[in-house]
């Protein structure tokens, strides 16, 4: 078990400073442009490519630190730069954790490297569980998988909805219900290859913020897959549906148990934007000057400016506890669901009183605040809304089936 420390080692010094040069060389002068674009960052994901940051060594590296810090330190950096661009960067490794958490060994080394190609050849994965009527209650899942026993096949149907990389994607890890009596426990995770036929991008979605970031809805008709792309194996899957209808086993939705390892991530995006915002704040304050001295000598602005670094200090605490307790022990108490939880309400308003810091300058796309205010707010919807997190947390401290 490794000792929790707030210090960072030279290593993650090390990266912490690498990530944040790249930030401010190659993210920040281009922000702007791409959200204004509302198109993938080709150009940027391939210097993060080229580089090491994206890619499966940067994945594997970060995932293996048994203080579990690596990854959302790195993480904070590249939101710091811009949470749109960030997404693009980071919006593979919800698909190679889909494949971590669900799949073989086996099944790992051959479809985790297929998320990130190469340098010269850049991939992409896309982890699709969302659907129109299925968002929070991922437990009612329409898209169906049907096993073609004759062919070793399962046969995919359904339509997935607000997919990170939707439809561009190389490599599609589709969650879909195969015992939809059994709802959440009657459901698996499988593969979709390349240039599988039957699998499209429906409607690309025009979003209030992170709109570098591409998501769209996935149509999957009649999308067959060989039977080795489910995720941990028919047999596997067998025995456990076995289980749960006999009612002996209660067991983890594939997506839930997803979702449970990427929150304090997603916390840490949160962070970033957060932290982008105070900066900036803090800046402007220091210079505009008001009633013949600087803003921040007003109680008004240095108290707000006061309350946002301190909100985001403790959630910082609470992202790089949870991410150590992923590693060293588990969470009791929803840990992982609190980071996120608070981390995303803290962005919202933090870069909130970023804008009223600014004044007028801070609602105009001349300064930077107000898109990293609408890149803040997605933070409390996806990947389990804040009700969600205080459901689950309410679950944990109270051991009881809170609805």
């Amino acid at each position: 078990m490794a000792d929790f420390s707030l210090a960072l080692n030279d290593d993650q010094l090390q990266i912490k400073n690498w990530i944040h040069e790249f930030a401010v060389d190659v993210i920040r002068p281009v922000a702007h442009e791409w959200d204004e674009r509302e198109e993938f960052p080709w150009p940027v994901v391939q210097e993060a490519a080229k580089i090491g940051l994206y890619g499966l060594d940067f994945i594997m590296n970060a995932m293996a630190d048994p203080t579990g810090l690596t990854m959302v330190v790195a993480i904070e950096e590249i939101f710091w730069g811009d949470a749109g661009i960030g997404m693009a960067i980071m919006g593979s490794g919800l698909a190679a954790a889909g494949i971590a958490g669900n799949g073989t060994p086996e099944q790992m080394i051959e479809w985790v490297p297929q998320c990130y190609g190469t340098a010269d050849d850049v991939k992409l994965g896309a982890f699709c569980v969302s659907e129109p009527d299925a968002g929070s209650d991922v437990s009612n899942l329409r898209t169906r998988a049907v096993y073609d026993e004759a062919n070793d096949e399962w046969v995919l149907n359904g339509t997935k909805a607000w997919i990170t990389n939707g439809g561009i994607a190389d490599v599609h890890v589709v969650v879909a219900a195969v015992d939809p009596e059994l709802k959440g426990r009657g459901q698996a995770s499988f593969i979709v290859p390349p240039k599988t036929k039957g699998l499209s991008q429906g409607q690309k979605y025009l979003k209030h913020g992170i709109r570098a970031s591409h998501t769209a809805e996935v149509v999957l008709e009649d999308v067959r897959v060989p039977g080795r792309c489910l995720l941990g194996g028919k047999e596997k899957l067998d025995a456990k549906l076995a289980r749960y209808r006999e009612g002996t086993s209660s067991g983890k939705q594939p997506a839930m148990a997803t979702f449970e390892a990427t929150r304090p991530a997603v916390g840490a995006q949160a962070l970033g934007v957060a932290r982008a915002a105070y900066e900036f704040a803090l800046d402007y304050a220091k210079e505009r000057k008001a009633f013949g001295k600087p803003i921040i000598m007003h109680q008004a602005i240095a108290f707000k400016l006061a309350n946002m670094i301190t909100e985001i200090d403790a959630a910082r605490l609470l992202i790089w506890r949870a991410s150590w307790l992923a590693k060293n022990g588990g969470y009791k108490n929803a840990e992982g669901s609190q980071s996120k939880y608070y981390a995303s309400e803290m962005a919202v308003r933090v870069t909130n009183d970023a804008i009223q810091i600014l004044g007028g300058y801070g609602y105009t796309r001349e300064y930077p605040v107000e898109r990293w205010h609408r890149d803040a707010k997605i933070h409390t919807i996806f990947e389990g809304t804040s009700e969600i997190q205080q459901l689950v947390i309410a679950r944990a401290i109270s051991g009881m089936r809170v609805e």
